[in-house]
């Protein structure tokens, strides 16, 4: 997958997820880092079953959604150094490895190898940064929602560093 294209990526991932019978919802692949698929909420048990087997994966709080999500991170980018107020996340490589640092403060540790198979639970307010290594990283992300009344989005990331400016 090194020499692939975010193109030649996205179509890898959209057929692979159509072969598991999981339903896309919508997909981004604007992003500086590479991008990712939305999944129809219909589809979370197949999810789950999919990525994350014999993990107990709830919500946080009744009737919340759990916003599944595949992020596609490209050789040698990286993700801001950042945190959610509003959500925890669940990933796990699907495919490929990548890097991940995370801290409970703003301070960046050590990278540590995130290989397939792989599964990191990152509590609301962890500092933690998704780093491309030498191909594709396929990662399979799973939201949890913290505030009953005000669910997590795309715009809930409070940046720390970031490579591309924003």
């Amino acid at each position: 997958m090194t020499a692939l294209s975010k193109y030649e990526i996205f179509g890898y991932v959209r057929n692979l997820l159509r072969d598991k019978g999981i339903e896309i919802d919508h997909d981004d692949s604007t992003r500086p880092w590479g991008g990712f698929f939305v999944i129809k909420d219909s589809s979370l048990p197949l999810f789950i079953e999919s990525f994350f087997p014999n993990t107990e994966i709830k919500p946080a709080f009744d009737n919340q959604p759990l916003s599944p999500k595949i992020l596609l991170i490209e050789p040698g980018k990286r993700f801001s150094w950042q945190y959610h107020k509003r959500r925890s996340e669940i990933w796990t490589v699907a495919e490929g490895r990548a890097g991940l640092i995370t801290s409970a403060d703003d301070r960046q540790g050590e990278m540590t190898d995130f290989r397939e198979g792989d599964i990191v639970r990152l509590e609301c307010g962890t500092r933690h940064r998704l780093i491309g290594l030498d191909s594709w990283g396929i990662i399979a992300e799973i939201w949890q929602h913290t505030d009953p009344n005000n669910p997590s989005d795309e715009e809930d990331i409070v940046r720390i560093e970031d490579d591309f400016g924003r």
